[in-house]
């Protein structure tokens, strides 16, 4: 059992001890002693000072009014209403010290004990929520501790023999393409074109473009100036004010709606159009290239949109495309340590140790419910 199973079982006790002291008092019998305490020991703090040698006699009678009337007022069954009593009878006189207040308090002792019952249940009930949470910390720590072994677990088991070229040649090929295409549109075409581009891009959710801003939208829907290319926008964007007068129109809507997104508009590029290497999964490839299909098909050449339908060709056999992926993957991921604790049979063994532990944190949370 880990430590932290440990302290949770003891901090679940420790709940249990107080709670039950609690339920054998009765819950509205502990917060009547309570509060009952808490009020004596509120008159007791706010007079000491002023009510004890020969201070202000006004607070003396006040005091001792105050502290009658609280007793009085008890319930006849409350528990300790005997020491209440006998607190009281400390105070019947006339003239007080502190000495009296001190014996005051030693009689309010008991009371204090069970009143206390409350806070350490307070106390008890936070320290169970800090152990459960820490072992549910662990276990989140150990799932992913799975995930990663369960990961090389897998790349070791790679035919590092598998015709990876068959697969990335094709990809390579496409990713340069697609990349000099998406270049040239962005360089040659008109910044409306590539805006409208862009946020037409949003109904194509696997290909994530990030959508242009709205003021950027609204600039080039109907700016004079957006007839040009984006790059000259940008060199525009950088002009002075007065330079910009023989340029645009309004020379400070261009600064406000392209200098301010210009950062923006300095990444555009391919990535989002790119499948990269290794590629994904087939299965999320097949329907990556549909959509991609359409969104490279508005602004790159015929051969291009070619060498996007040839990658698709290739996720459509999954199992050969799995374990070319996979020995892509091992090729790129794995390092020299993680192949020798492969060789040696240690991921295995962590693995094993890693989920025994996990499964012992996941049935101490079910046994020890959040409370």
């Amino acid at each position: 059992m880990t430590d932290r199973v440990a302290a949770l079982r003891d901090a679940d006790e420790a709940y249990r001890e107080v709670d039950a002291a609690i339920a054998e008092r009765g819950e509205a019998t502990v917060e009547r002693v309570a509060d009952a305490h808490r009020r004596a020991t509120d008159l007791l703090d706010r007079y000491e000072e002023r009510a004890t040698g020969t201070g202000d006699f006004e607070a003396f009678v006040r005091f001792q009014g105050e502290f009658t009337d609280l007793v009085e007022d008890l319930p006849d069954d409350l528990p300790q209403r005997d020491a209440f009593e006998r607190a009281e009878d400390v105070l019947d006189r006339r003239r007080l010290s502190e000495r009296h207040f001190e014996q005051v308090r030693e009689e309010l002792a008991a009371a204090r004990e069970i009143a206390a019952l409350l806070d350490e249940r307070a106390e008890t009930c936070e320290r169970y929520r800090d152990a459960r949470r820490a072992v549910s910390r662990r276990t989140a720590d150990l799932d992913d501790r799975v995930a990663d072994l369960e990961r090389l677990l897998e790349l070791g088991d790679a035919d590092l023999a598998a015709p990876v070229d068959h697969v990335r040649d094709p990809i390579e090929a496409y990713d340069e393409a697609v990349a000099a295409a998406f270049a040239e549109f962005r360089r040659e075409a008109s910044a409306r074109e590539v805006v409208a581009f862009l946020a037409a891009t949003e109904n194509y959710p696997l290909v994530e473009f990030a959508p242009p801003p709205q003021a950027l939208r609204e600039y080039v829907a109907d700016a004079d100036v957006a007839d040009e290319p984006i790059p000259d926008l940008l060199e525009y964007a950088g002009y002075s004010r007065s330079k910009l007068d023989h340029y645009v129109d309004d020379p400070a809507r261009l600064k406000r709606c392209v200098a301010t997104n210009e950062t923006y508009l300095d990444r555009l590029d391919a990535g989002p159009l790119q499948v990269g290497w290794p590629p994904r999964p087939a299965s999320e490839l097949r329907w990556w290239c549909e959509e991609a299909v359409r969104v490279v098909d508005r602004f790159a050449p015929p051969s291009v949109v070619e060498r996007l339908h040839d990658v698709a060709a290739l996720a459509r056999d999954e199992d050969e495309f799995e374990r070319v992926r996979t020995a892509a993957r091992a090729r790129a991921e794995l390092t020299d340590e993680e192949r020798r604790r492969l060789e040696d049979g240690a991921v295995a063994a962590e693995l094993e140790e890693a989920r025994a532990e996990r499964d012992r944190l996941e049935d101490a949370l079910a046994e020890y419910p959040e409370r």
